[in-house]
């Protein structure tokens, strides 16, 4: 009830002053103005707007909810309703779309789980590894990663149409190039059982360069959880906030999250609230002094 009074007196439109409308009220002026100068900052308009298309349409994506806006005559921008979007954790639900990314039934060579148990204290000492799906018209997206355990830093990742071998050797190579001119003595790689891992295309190049390598346990995801974690990150933060309208439009906005966003600017809890390029940059700066 004393909120109530509270807006009445703000909203006075009488020829009272504030002590007048206080006292019409039976209020007291002192706490009128304590609560006045809290108060919080009215609701954003547009914000409300947002909130009620999605909790009418649960998945429509910042474009789709853009364009719902226009319709009711709302002059903004996408970029403004994606922003609006991310800042109030507004996500799009989307159907659980069924694209098989591990097939572990093959004849390949499986290698022990090396990481299980390690004690990582440094960089390149363990890269864990992984593959997921992205969504795009009529078909499907296929990403693959390779992080960094210890600093969290993406280290390399490539988007294709194809879930092959050479999706993951790209991502793989990219890493390689990260890591240039630096030490990768017993560094060891891990992945779950998939064939795209487990061939000898992608094994071969870990060998090549005395790089050991690990798999998880057969149909065990938390061996593999800090790769899994950044994919759910990542699906959370961009994928399922956005409606891709092309491959070429993923391709730009999944780079944009991973390089600008996730490595440069996201901050870690594990890593000190320091995004993991900051953080692995500090820790290289004391190993080297």
């Amino acid at each position: 009830m004393t909120q109530v009074l509270y807006e009445l007196v703000r909203a006075n439109h009488t020829p009272l002053s504030s002590s007048g409308a206080c006292q019409a009220v039976g209020l007291r002026e002192s706490r009128y103005y304590a609560w006045l100068n809290h108060a919080p900052e009215p609701p954003d308009p547009v914000l409300h707007e947002i909130q009620v298309v999605a909790a009418q349409y649960t998945r429509y994506g910042y474009r789709r909810i853009t364009s719902a806006l226009h319709e009711k005559c709302i002059a903004v921008n996408s970029k403004r309703v994606l922003s609006l979007m991310r800042e109030n954790n507004i996500t799009c639900r989307r159907k659980r779309f069924t694209a098989v990314t591990t097939d572990s039934n093959h004849d390949l060579p499986i290698y022990p789980n090396l990481a299980r148990g390690l004690e990582v204290t440094s960089v390149n000492q363990l890269w864990v590894a992984d593959i997921t799906y992205i969504r795009i018209p009529n078909d499907f997206a296929y990403l693959a990663v390779v992080m960094d355990r210890f600093s969290r830093k993406c280290l390399g990742w490539h988007l294709s149409r194809d879930i092959d071998s050479k999706l993951c050797l790209d991502a793989l190579e990219m890493a390689f190039r990260e890591r240039q001119g630096m030490q990768l003595d017993g560094l060891v790689h891990h992945s779950d059982r998939g064939v795209q891992y487990a061939s000898n295309l992608y094994t071969n190049a870990l060998l090549e360069r005395d790089i050991q390598i690990s798999m998880s346990r057969k149909g065990n995801p938390y061996d593999n959880a800090f790769a899994e974690s950044f994919m759910k990150t990542l699906k959370y933060e961009e994928v399922y906030l956005s409606e891709y309208a092309s491959f070429k439009d993923a391709l730009e906005n999944i780079e944009k999250f991973i390089e600008e966003v996730y490595n440069k600017k996201r901050l870690h809890s594990s890593l000190g609230y320091k995004p993991p390029a900051e953080f692995e940059r500090k820790h290289l700066t004391k190993v080297f002094a």
